[in-house]
């Protein structure tokens, strides 16, 4: 066992091969310094990719992410610039009590000139990727193709989620299957993400039809634990989504969740607001507006002269939470088109992974991208 080991990297994004040179260094040491380096011109903090990580390695004693501003050049051919490189990192481990290593593990050709340089031994990991055929630069060029790759705290922060409310009624079912289809072919494994409330509802009355075989909606009496376990599987589904798939479009969500419950059970309750309270970051809510939507009584609807009411309190609940808002008006495609306008801008800024002019790029030979380790990932 090694005494204290040391992986660095740019963990742009923190992915399997990372995870995998982490694990491996964890296995054969008492301790393992994980080094982020990140860059002011990257557009991935370096907080969040400690916090990734450090997520992902709750669990694994040693083991110690922490992140360092590296603005420095990157040029293996100079050895300033290696001086410079390996001082920032040296100040980087002593600031957080590592003041020697014994053993340095990574997957590029650079390890051994790297422990040398700390006095300590390389140990390579994967140095062909086969064992995990991906790299930084495959995730950021093609994000959707690589999403199983990506560590999963990663993958549920990184994902951008589009939220459909409403009031009933008003469309929002049909703008986000809509909207969900639109995008199935960029993103096969995009996932419906559909009102949980409209199934639980389903699932109370049948309850209550089997007690009370005469009883109709006006008989169902909601409580404040209904709407605490219809929010709390909302989040559930719309995490399974971001999981599977860069891009989830949900049809509502928990904090709609805390409107529904005021709407049946006034001001008092609060259920749902603990789900409400652990929303992962949105990026854009689409608000179905009422108006030029007729009503559609399905049996299950009782709200018609309350839509205008419900309406307003989406709007003015999300401009108070600060949430990104849009009010799609109009016919079934004019909504359809304010929509896609939109999100194609915010899928484009949010996989723009911008890096220095000096960065150095990893590509891996074809034969070892296939057979492909998301091939398995899927399987």
């Amino acid at each position: 066992m090694y005494k204290q080991a040391m992986v660095i990297g740019k963990f742009y994004p923190p992915h399997a091969g990372h995870a995998h040179l982490i694990a491996t260094a964890a296995a054969q040491s008492r301790k393992v310094a994980v080094l982020v380096l990140g860059s002011r011109f990257e557009s991935i903090t370096i907080d969040e990719r400690v916090r990734w990580l450090a997520a992902e390695f709750d669990d694994v004693h040693g083991v110690e992410i922490f992140g360092m501003r590296n603005d420095c050049p990157e040029d293996y051919h100079s050895d300033e610039i290696w001086t410079a490189q390996n001082e920032l990192m040296r100040l980087a481990l002593k600031s957080h009590g590592v003041t020697s290593i014994d053993a340095v593990f990574s997957s590029e050709e650079y390890g051994s000139r790297l422990a040398a340089a700390f006095g300590a031994e390389h140990v390579p990991v994967d140095p062909s990727r086969r064992a995990y055929p991906i790299s930084g630069t495959m995730c950021r060029e093609d994000l959707g193709t690589s999403w199983p790759n990506i560590i999963a705290s990663a993958r549920q922060e990184l994902a951008t989620r589009i939220i459909v409310v409403g009031a009933e009624s008003t469309g929002t079912t049909t703008l986000a299957n809509a909207l969900t289809e639109h995008y199935r072919p960029r993103f096969p494994r995009i996932a419906d993400v559909p009102e949980y409330g409209r199934q639980f509802t389903y699932e109370k009355f049948h309850r209550l039809r089997s007690e009370t075989p005469d009883a109709g909606i006006e008989d169902m009496v909601w409580t404040a634990e209904d709407f605490s376990l219809i929010g709390a599987r909302q989040n559930a589904m719309e995490n399974a989504a971001a999981d599977a798939c860069p891009l989830v479009i949900a049809d509502t969500d928990a904090l709609a969740t805390t409107l529904w419950e005021r709407y049946y059970l006034g001001e008092g309750s609060f259920g749902s607001f603990h789900a409400a309270d652990v929303l992962p970051r949105r990026d854009l809510y689409l608000i179905t507006d009422h108006e030029g939507v007729d009503f559609e009584d399905d049996g299950w609807r009782e709200g018609e002269h309350r839509r205008a009411e419900m309406t307003e309190w989406f709007k003015e609940t999300l401009t108070e939470e600060g949430h990104s808002w849009i009010l799609v008006t109009g016919d079934h495609d004019r909504r359809v088109k304010t929509a896609v306008e939109t999100i194609d801008l915010i899928l484009a800024q949010r996989s723009g992974f911008t890096s220095p002019p000096w960065a150095s790029r990893t590509v891996l030979a074809p034969s070892v991208v296939a057979p492909s380790v998301l091939e398995r990932a899927s399987a």
